[in-house]
């Protein structure tokens, strides 16, 4: 015997510390033993004795399928997965023992670790000591939470953008557009060439509740308001604040003029009623101006809302609470 081979002889103890994940095979290929790690994943099976290839399959190299088959391929890296086991795939090397006594069959799990050490509960004692494995796991791991982290940072910056950008798009006092949403908003119809009908509308008596009640109840008033007009219109139009007591409502694909004859009296009809303040009542009511995005060719959002707020005047004039369409035919209504 080479006397290396004496001078480097591993008790079974020292043997599984340095590879738990070990099988000792003898000349015929019948397992002698097995590191304790390899043990705690095959614990439903006493594997000694057992022929390593009715154990084991070998998928690459091709060919291997005999114990003789692993002798004559000793030295070359090994994939293996177990038959009726685990579905793990280890990486392996059989090297012959001295004297013809068999073969020592060294596995690791390679890249699936992190899918094994998870499967199987492993910790850091059923790795040999100068396996970097665990540490590694950690950085996979620290590596795995920082990017989760990163991840939700992500998404409560798009959130707090999102929120931003609503923020700057509602009248903070009713919870309706502003100006700046309404602008948008008619941009955006206009460059699609989608028809829509305009409605503007200015609160009559509005300056005598401020005057005579309080801006508290003003602001009241302007948020009962505000119910009315989204209660009245639909999910799919724009009801904006564009001034203290003057509102825009925006309402696409509707150009039916007797439509929206009905809808400027239903919303004139719910501002008439009191509104409770304090156990007082705030009268109001509401003068609206109407056009149309097919009276021009092609609409203009800023001469719609001019010609919106003529007609809106033209209403007032005529003794207020009542809504009158802008007259394509003359400059104002």
């Amino acid at each position: 015997m080479d006397p290396r081979a004496r001078a480097t002889s591993l008790t079974t103890a020292a043997l599984d510390r340095l590879m738990p994940l070990h099988l000792l095979l003898d000349a015929t290929g019948a397992i002698r033993s097995i590191g304790p790690t390899l043990a705690k994943l095959m614990a439903d099976r006493d594997l000694t004795g057992a022929d390593v290839m009715t154990v084991f399959m070998v998928r690459r190299p091709a060919g291997i399928a005999t114990a003789a088959d692993l002798a004559a391929r000793a030295g070359q890296r090994l994939h293996l997965t177990l038959r009726g086991g685990p579905s793990t795939v280890f990486r392996g090397l059989a090297l012959p023992l001295a004297d013809g006594q068999g073969l020592l069959l060294n596995l690791s799990f390679g890249i699936g670790v992190v899918d094994a050490v998870r499967q199987h509960a492993l910790t850091d004692a059923d790795f040999a000591p100068t396996d970097l494995t665990v540490e590694m796991l950690y950085l996979v791991e620290a590596k795995s939470a920082v990017m989760d982290e990163l991840r939700s940072l992500n998404l409560r910056l798009q959130d707090g953008k999102s929120a931003a950008e609503e923020q700057a798009l509602t009248d903070t006092l009713t919870g309706l557009r502003n100006r700046r949403a309404l602008d948008i908003r008619l941009a955006a119809l206009t460059a699609q060439a989608r028809d829509f009908g305009l409605m503007h509308i200015d609160l009559d008596y509005f300056k005598a509740v401020n005057d005579t009640m309080g801006h508290a109840a003003g602001d009241h008033v302007l948020r009962a308001v505000a119910v009315v007009l989204q209660a009245e219109t639909r999910s799919s139009d724009t009801v904006a604040r564009v001034g203290g007591d003057e509102f825009v409502v925006v309402l696409p694909g509707l150009t039916d003029p007797q439509h929206l004859s009905l809808t400027a009296r239903r919303i004139i009809d719910r501002l008439t009623q009191p509104i409770d303040f304090e156990g007082r009542p705030c009268r109001i009511s509401a003068s609206i101006g109407v056009t149309l995005s097919n009276f021009y060719d092609p609409p203009d959002p800023d001469r719609m809302q001019s010609d919106a707020d003529h007609a809106l005047y033209a209403s007032k004039r005529a003794g207020r609470g009542q809504a009158q369409f802008h007259d394509p035919d003359r400059q104002s209504a």
